[in-house]
């Protein structure tokens, strides 16, 4: 896929990735690395949560929609990083078995000021699962590249 300048980019315009099925083997390793959590680690113990049965630590959905969008290749030649993150919001369990996706819809594209090389496109994600039920949402100020300078 092309890669998409800040230039290239307007508001309004979507992208959707594939999709990515969860195991329980990666839910539980990610949780020992990063989120022990006994409802991220342990299926009895989770069967006694709130939850009803093993979910995936929020973080492990947040870095998996973020990955499905990066690993598209639309950004690969123009991403700078980004200043962070705002609106996060964990709208859904995830569970073992569960299969992703990530909708990205461009809300705003911003050229610097004080840099015309570059300029902020604020996208909003949603991790979406099989049953089109939105489980995650957050939105990612991308600093990128202009295509070319004004």
């Amino acid at each position: 896929m092309d890669t998409r300048y800040l230039d290239d980019l307007t508001a309004g315009q979507t992208f959707t990735t594939p999709g990515l099925t969860l195991t329980e083997a990666e839910i539980i390793d990610f949780a020992w690395r990063y989120d022990p959590q006994a409802f991220h680690l342990d299926a009895n113990e989770a069967a006694n949560s709130p939850y009803g049965g093993l979910i995936a630590s929020g973080f492990q959905s947040l870095a998996i929609c973020f990955r499905l969008f990066i690993q598209s290749g639309l950004l690969a030649d123009s991403s700078l990083g980004s200043p962070g993150i705002d609106e996060l919001r964990w709208l859904a369990p995830v569970r073992p078995g569960d299969t992703l996706h990530s909708e990205i819809e461009v809300l705003e594209v911003r050229p610097s000021k004080s840099k015309p090389d570059r300029g902020i496109a604020r996208l909003r994600y949603q991790a979406v699962n099989q049953r089109q039920e939105a489980v995650l949402s957050f939105i990612v100020n991308h600093l990128l590249r202009r295509r070319t300078s004004p």
